[in-house]
């Protein structure tokens, strides 16, 4: 399931109730893109010749450094 944001348009204005909701959505997709972000940075996944499941612990694995970098 997808899950996307209400968009206004020339005729409608967005309620009070979509602003809020816009704003709830960018909140939990930030930290999502800036992960995303880091990894193009790195060019992590253009290097990437192996197994899918070893990729997959690959990306926890940089997902925790990249956090334990933002949180420091």
């Amino acid at each position: 399931m997808v899950i996307t944001g209400y968009k206004a348009t020339r005729a409608r204005k967005l309620t009070p109730g979509e602003k809020q909701a816009n704003r709830v959505l960018a909140a939990a997709r930030a930290p999502v893109e800036h992960g995303f972000g880091h990894l193009k940075n790195w060019r992590t996944l253009t290097k990437l010749r192996t197994d899918p499941t070893h990729a997959t612990d690959l990306l926890r694995a940089l997902l925790v450094l990249t956090n334990l970098e933002a949180n420091r």
